[in-house]
C-alpha cells in the first residue's frame, strides 16, 4: 500500500490537492456507472456495485450537509436535536471596553494558548491567521473547500476549521467553526457565529456587554487595555 501512495504521488501529485468530498463523489458516481454497465449484461455484482456507490452518494451528501450548514447559526440547535455537536458558549457577562484605535480587543486563550482577538461585528465566522492557530493547535477541515476571503491584501483563500475551547475572562466557546487565513501576524478575529450564540450582546456608554446562556463564576478580568 506504501508503495501505491508512492507511485501516486509521483504520477499524479494532482490528486493531492482534491478536496476528499470531492474525491469521494468522484469514486460514488464511478461505481454507479461501473455497477449499471455490469447490471445491465446481467452480472449481479453489478448491483450490489451500483448500490454501494448510491450508499457513498448519500453518505458524502449527509457529511457536506453537516459540515456546511454549521457555519449558520440558525441550523445549529436542529444539528444539536440530531446528535451533531453544538457550538456553545456558556460563562458570566462580560464588559469589553472601547479601545483607543476605536476597536473591542479581548485577551483570551485559545486551546489555552493566549492570543488577543479584536470582536467584529462585520466578520460572519471567527478569522485566525495560521500562525496563531498552528501555535494553537487548530488545523483546517480538509473535508470542507477553502473559501475566498477579502482582506486588507486583497482576496485569499482561506481554510475552515473548529476551535476546541476559546476562553476569555468568564466567558468560554466550545467547538467553535472558524476560518484560518495564511501568512502570520493577519487578522484574528471573532465573528458574527461565536455573537449569534451568545444570549445577548449590547453596547452601553462605549462598553460591550456580553451575556451567554448560562453565566457560571467569572475566572479572570477579559478586558484589554487600550492600544497604544
Amino acid at each position: 500500500m506504501t508503495r501505491i501512495y508512492a507511485w501516486l504521488e509521483s504520477e499524479a501529485p494532482w490528486l493531492g490537492h482534491l478536496s476528499p468530498l470531492f474525491a469521494a463523489t468522484c469514486a460514488a458516481l464511478l461505481l454507479v456507472v461501473v455497477g449499471g454497465a455490469v447490471a445491465s449484461r446481467g452480472g449481479r455484482i453489478g448491483g450490489v456495485v451500483r448500490f454501494a456507490g448510491n450508499l457513498l452518494m448519500l453518505a458524502v451528501f449527509a457529511l457536506a450537509v453537516m459540515r456546511f450548514v454549521r457555519m449558520d447559526p440558525s441550523f445549529d440547535t436542529a444539528l444539536h436535536s440530531i446528535g451533531g455537536p453544538a457550538q456553545t458558549v456558556s460563562g458570566g457577562e462580560t464588559r469589553i471596553p472601547l479601545s483607543a484605535d476605536g476597536h473591542y480587543w479581548i485577551k483570551a486563550k485559545l486551546n489555552g494558548v493566549p492570543l488577543r482577538l479584536m470582536v467584529d461585528t462585520g466578520a460572519t465566522v471567527t478569522a485566525l491567521s495560521g500562525d496563531v492557530a498552528e501555535a494553537a493547535g487548530v488545523e483546517p477541515d480538509r473535508l470542507r473547500p477553502d473559501a475566498m476571503v477579502e482582506t486588507a491584501n486583497g482576496t485569499v483563500p482561506a481554510a475552515p476549521a473548529r476551535i476546541d475551547e476559546l476562553r476569555f475572562g468568564s466567558v468560554v466557546a466550545r467547538d467553535l467553526d472558524a476560518i484560518v487565513l495564511p501568512g502570520e501576524g493577519g487578522p484574528n478575529v471573532i465573528g458574527m457565529n461565536f455573537l449569534t450564540r451568545l444570549k445577548g450582546w449590547r453596547v452601553e456608554d462605549g462598553v460591550l456587554i456580553l451575556t451567554p446562556h448560562r453565566p457560571q463564576v467569572e475566572s479572570a478580568p477579559s478586558e484589554e487595555p487600550p492600544a497604544r
